[in-house]
């Protein structure tokens, strides 16, 4: 099978395809005949050596990166009793781990996966894998937002703050949305109460009394954010490299926080995206569809950090 081989950490030259061995599959596993496949900014940070988890994948040969997949089953493990061959499925692979989703078959723990809504594409599929997740473990698991909530969802034209804006809005919260003036249409559109230009308005300096903060920034954008929670409030903040201080200042205002947020595979938490997704309460914006021999290509539009929703390959 055709695969695309990481050879050396850095830039998008040592993404190189190769013909590799199809995957073997353990009892647990299904192996997916890959349809489509996610980019996202680990993999660019992985790529060129930026994200921690790079050392932790550079004992493997071959690397191949990618975590983001949809596809249809072709094997199934002894011990794998929810699929059938010939079920399309999706998923996040092996997130925090060697993922192999840049090839076109891949072995997936059957755990990682859920049946793609017969509504939606392959492509849209694999745009709901990582983001989404991301969002709804946010708002599910690292923190509990309630209805009743004020929530400043930042970057919410990006890839997770798309899907953040609209598992927000379902869950019944009011949702401040910062972005760049020209995206202001697409994230009302999403469902946004409120929009703030951070090129334009300082966020900080306008609001208050903010129930829960989903921070992607990183950077000084922590301790703008704890100075508009509410005591007692609550921030998730996905970047790493927090400091002592934005510690100390959490503190200071007994807030909930999670400096990190790592997410991770979990087909029970695909499923309740897959149902979302089948009601029409999430729709992926897919912004660029790039063929598997173009992945250099959607590296470098993930590089440029002003994509709108989702990157995706088409096998």
């Amino acid at each position: 099978m055709k695969a695309i081989v990481l050879e050396n950490f850095g830039g998008v030259e040592n993404l190189v395809y190769k013909d590799i061995e199809k995957p073997t599959i353990t009892a647990h596993e299904v192996l997916v005949k890959v349809k489509a496949i996610s980019i996202n900014p680990v993999d660019v940070k992985v790529r060129s050596r930026q994200a921690p988890l790079a050392e932790d994948l550079a004992k493997y040969d071959p690397l191949i990166l990618g975590w983001d997949i949809s596809g249809e089953v072709t094997e199934i493990g002894n011990e794998v009793t929810q699929f059938n061959i010939g079920d399309e499925v999706f998923g996040m692979v092996n997130f925090v781990g060697h993922g192999r989703a840049y090839a076109e078959y891949v072995a997936v723990p059957a755990r990682h996966l859920a049946q793609k809504p017969k509504n939606i594409s392959h492509l849209e599929a694999a745009a709901s894998t990582l983001a989404a997740l991301t969002a709804w473990q946010a708002f599910d698991s690292y923190g509990k937002l309630r209805s009743t909530d004020k929530v400043l969802v930042h970057a919410a034209s990006g890839g997770v703050g798309h899907f953040a804006v609209q598992v927000a809005k379902h869950i019944g919260a009011f949702v401040i949305a910062t972005s760049s003036g020209p995206n202001k249409d697409f994230v009302l559109g999403l469902g946004s109460d409120e929009f703030i230009d951070y090129r334009n308005v300082r966020f900080e300096e306008v609001l208050q009394d903010i129930d829960f903060v989903l921070e992607t920034i990183g950077g000084a954008n922590f301790q703008k954010s704890v100075q508009v929670l509410k005591p007692f409030g609550t921030i998730v903040t996905l970047p790493s490299g927090h400091t002592e201080e934005d510690e100390l200042k959490a503190r200071e205002k007994q807030l909930h926080a999670c400096y990190f947020m790592s997410v991770y595979s979990c087909g029970q938490d695909m499923q309740h995206i897959a149902s979302l997704l089948a009601k029409g309460v999430l729709k992926p914006h897919i912004s660029h569809v790039f063929g598997f021999d173009e992945m250099a290509k959607a590296h470098m539009q993930i590089e440029t950090g002003h994509t709108v929703g989702k990157v995706v390959i088409q096998l």
